[in-house]
């Protein structure tokens, strides 16, 4: 059996030069998959006739504690460090493969499952209540769920550095030595990348069986014995995925992470509508971004081919202990103590902000959210019986950002 603290789960950017990483403070990591099989029957005939597959459906959540850091929403963005504020418009294009390397109670590393190719369509962030870990969930999807087991266990991913350029140039894979793909005779690498650093671009490169040189074009590649060949420019990168008995000699799938924050609380959290108005006595904070995806196929080809998203909804839902209209003064655009708040006056282009300290003292800034032009699209009040009164306000919009830098906020 395989315990939860021997699954080790890493992430790969598919774009740029970015480096992979293991998923800090995971709480749960969930796959539903559904398999898109139909049945074909025919007037006459009791019984199938067969079944059609379809491709299949993959959805990943990930629910984190929020801890601070950017460096979880950079993997997704397909950027790296440098990359201080993340826009949530800016996931049409980037995409990332999971793996969780699997080792059971007896200390023997048995499988990575791999969820390859998979695209952001939404994210939320929770404050439950004022005792609270903030967290964070991440909702991706994709077509596939690949088991990696036997001599093929380990997941691996070869990164070149910088290349020197050649028509084609010559790579050595050999830490660790691949394994043959027992799906696809005579191939050992399940796929190859080569990121251009003269346009910014990543090109899946095609497979051409031999080892020679490539001879069908600049976009394929040979490998044999060790050896990959493709052509290149100086300072592109070559990546290659492939499977192996071992994982990279002198590097882990997972190291602990002490150094970062465990957890950041409720009450190392500051909320804002429009910028100067805090917002007290609050219970309840959630934030959820939806991606309208616009995944492309085509005729003649059972992959996706071409990626997009066609509108992004932010939602902020704040709930609160009914003892100041701070909330209902600022969506009505007046000073406070304003005699008469109407809700058909409710303004629109409201700006939410959230910040997030390092502790309650909320001296040192670690990461804020910031949602703008939103309108109010809800209003839910509630006076139960013995309780005291408590009212919700839902605002709605499409923009909005994500920044470890606080003068961005």
């Amino acid at each position: 059996m395989i315990h939860t603290t021997k699954y080790k789960p890493r992430v790969y950017p598919y774009l740029n030069t970015n480096a992979a990483n293991q998923i800090d403070r995971l709480q749960d990591m969930t796959a539903s998959i559904t398999m898109n099989r139909t049945k074909i029957e025919e007037i006459g005939r009791s019984g199938l006739i067969d079944w059609r597959v379809g491709n299949p459906s993959v959805t990943l959540t990930l629910r984190q504690l929020e801890y601070g850091t950017m460096q979880f929403w950079q993997d997704l963005r397909n950027t790296g460090s440098a990359d201080v504020k993340i826009n949530f418009n800016e996931f049409d294009i980037p995409k990332v493969d999971i793996a969780g390397y699997e080792t059971d109670q007896n200390d023997s590393f048995k499988s990575t499952i791999w969820y390859p190719g998979l695209r952001l369509s939404g994210f939320s962030l929770n404050i439950g209540d004022p005792d609270s870990l903030v967290e964070r969930t991440f909702t991706l999807i994709g077509e596939d769920e690949i088991t990696l087991q036997g001599n093929n266990k380990y997941l691996v991913v070869y990164d070149s550095g910088s290349a020197s350029g050649g028509s084609p140039e010559s790579f050595t894979i050999a830490n660790p030595t691949p394994v043959a793909d027992p799906d696809n005779s005579g191939q050992f690498l399940f796929k190859v990348t080569r990121y251009n650093t003269s346009d910014g671009t990543t090109t899946l490169l095609n497979f051409e069986a031999g080892a020679g040189d490539p001879a069908l074009g600049s976009d394929y590649y040979t490998y044999s014995a060790g050896t990959l060949k493709a052509t290149t420019s100086a300072s592109d990168e070559i990546r290659a995925y492939y499977s192996a008995g071992a994982f990279t000699s002198g590097e882990q799938t997972f190291t602990n992470n002490d150094t970062d924050a465990a957890g950041l609380e409720a009450k190392m959290c500051s909320i804002f509508l429009q910028t100067t108005n805090y917002l007290y006595r609050l219970q309840s904070v959630s934030i959820d971004v939806t991606l309208d995806r616009f995944d492309v196929r085509e005729i003649g080809d059972k992959d996706v081919i071409q990626t997009g998203v066609r509108d992004v909804t932010t939602r902020a839902t704040l709930g609160r202990i009914l003892d100041q209209w701070t909330v209902e003064e600022v969506l009505r655009g007046e000073v406070p103590d304003y005699g008469k708040l109407d809700i058909r006056k409710f303004q629109d282009e409201k700006s939410l902000l959230v910040y997030i300290y390092s502790d309650d003292i909320k001296n040192v800034f670690r990461l804020g959210y910031k949602l703008t032009d939103l309108a109010p699209v809800g209003v839910d009040d509630a006076t139960p019986l013995n309780e005291y009164v408590t009212r919700g306000v839902t605002l709605e919009g499409e923009l909005g950002f994500v920044t470890n830098d606080v003068n961005e906020m």
